[in-house]
């Protein structure tokens, strides 16, 4: 039994954790310990999603289950392509992993974006991080890859697009 509602400020807590718990086993084999905590600290501060929140920039979804809040999700318009849209954050806490919990969020994602007459969206994923794979299962294809800068760090990612 699970639940995908639209997350409130109070939930913050609960992506903050989901975030938290996930990032570290996914990324520390090819990324640094500091450059995790720089970026879990410049984008998961409370702040920056209570803004990202109010201002509309991202619509975030929180699933839970019977044991709580296992995963949530945010998208928004991409600001240079307005007909494109783009998952900014996807994390499935670790244990609830392979319950098909992430693939729930993108199908909402899409009935959302289906409401708007929307039918184009992107997301990046860093090169090596294996849930590309997942992506790629899910519909996903490969566009291109990217370099972004943040702080004194990259993130090194592909960019992936899905057209339903």
């Amino acid at each position: 039994m699970f639940n995908i509602s639209e997350a409130t400020k109070g939930d913050i807590p609960a992506i903050i954790e989901i975030a938290e718990k996930t990032w570290w086993p996914t990324y520390s084999e090819f990324i640094s310990a500091d450059q995790i905590r720089y970026m879990l600290d410049t984008i998961y501060a409370p702040e920056i999603l209570r803004k990202q929140m109010v201002n509309g920039i991202q619509t975030f979804l929180l699933l839970k289950d019977e044991n709580g809040p296992q995963a949530f999700a945010s998208f928004g318009l991409r600001s240079e392509e307005p007909h494109v849209y783009k998952v900014h954050k996807l994390y499935v806490h670790p244990q609830t992993q392979g319950k098909s919990y992430g693939k729930m969020l993108i199908q909402e994602i899409k009935n959302q974006l289906l409401k708007k007459n929307i039918h184009i969206l992107d997301l990046n994923v860093n090169r090596f991080n294996p849930a590309r794979r997942f992506y790629e299962k899910t519909g996903f294809v490969i566009l291109r890859e990217e370099d972004i800068p943040i702080g004194p760090y990259w993130m090194n990612d592909f960019v992936m697009r899905m057209t339903f």
